[in-house]
């Protein structure tokens, strides 16, 4: 089965049309985060409240793998407490401890610039399989790739408030933190999918990750209120948005080179203006995303078409 999982998993249309549809599924959930945030009457500021909201996503969307790994016979036990402590860890720093950093920096920087911040994700994914792997060396057609497609995302994000070059450790550094944690941690949980079935992992990680959330969130004092209907059925999505599109990007993360991967991530904050434009009535027909979408394929194509499909282990 593992055999015919690389094979699979590391077809090149397969590779780029699950990458993309998990960065559309990410993209989707700038406008549907918003929109839960304004039914259950979350305040902008409201950091605890957002723990929590985020706490539950994760919790259930880790839950509904667990469960769907346990139909289809995959193991879901950890063999030692070792693997079980290594779950654990994967799932505080992926999930938990990067959603913290992210929420934080947004609350003292504009969504643009966080945005943007969050963008630099992708060159530390690069940059960290560069010494871990040895076939997954940077290039001059990589690196340029990279910054075709960062380039994509700036234009995305063009506004006045883009020419402000202010930067602060609790803003922006917080943002750009919580990129490296991400990077870092998936590399890492790269590396437990050879030994553990990546759905059960991905389950376990973001149930521990989710369980950590909302401990934060009601330490601080966060609260859910104003349920609904509209409410249940949008966390319904976002706990189905995350499950599937974590899970998905944990297989092809562990049957192929990071490098071929992680630049797809460029797809999700031009998706997620695309995705925002549309459903929160804001304008969208401007040159700008167009210019975007055509600079982060057009990097994509620079790093995916080099050697595209060969499996790292």
């Amino acid at each position: 089965m593992s055999d015919k999982a690389r094979a699979f998993f590391t077809r090149p249309l397969v590779v780029y049309a699950l990458a993309t549809l998990c960065c559309l599924l990410w993209g989707s959930a700038y406008p549907s985060i918003k929109n839960g945030y304004a039914l259950l009457e979350i305040a902008a500021d409201d950091i605890p409240g957002k723990l929590l909201f985020a706490g539950w996503r994760f919790l259930f969307a880790g839950l509904l793998l667990l469960v769907f790994a346990f139909f289809t016979g995959r193991r879901l036990h950890l063999r030692s407490a070792r693997e079980a402590g290594e779950v654990c860890l994967l799932g505080l720093f992926q999930t938990s401890l990067q959603y913290v950093f992210f929420y934080l920096g947004l609350a003292y920087t504009t969504g643009v610039k966080g945005s943007i911040m969050n963008a630099t994700g992708t060159f530390f994914s690069v940059l960290l399989a560069h010494f871990i792997y040895h076939n997954d060396r940077i290039t001059g057609r990589k690196a340029l790739g990279c910054l075709i497609g960062f380039g994509g995302v700036l234009v995305c994000n063009f506004s006045d408030e883009l020419l402000d070059f202010h930067f602060t450790l609790a803003g922006e550094g917080s943002v750009v933190l919580a990129a490296f944690i991400l990077s870092a941690a998936s590399i890492y949980g790269k590396k437990l999918s050879q030994r553990i079935d990546s759905v059960a992992l991905t389950g376990w990680q973001l149930s521990v990750g989710g369980l950590a959330l909302l401990a934060l969130g009601a330490a601080f004092g966060g609260r859910l209120q104003a349920f609904s209907l509209q409410a249940s059925l949008l966390m319904a999505y976002l706990v189905l948005l995350s499950s599937v599109a974590f899970a998905l990007w944990t297989l092809l993360l562990k049957y192929n080179r990071v490098g071929l991967v992680a630049v797809f991530n460029f797809l999700i904050p031009v998706s997620g203006a695309v995705l925002s434009a549309i459903f929160l009535n804001e304008k969208i027909l401007e040159w700008k995303y167009l210019i975007a979408l055509i600079l982060v394929c057009g990097g994509i194509w620079l790093v995916t078409a080099e050697r595209a499909g060969r499996p790292t282990r």
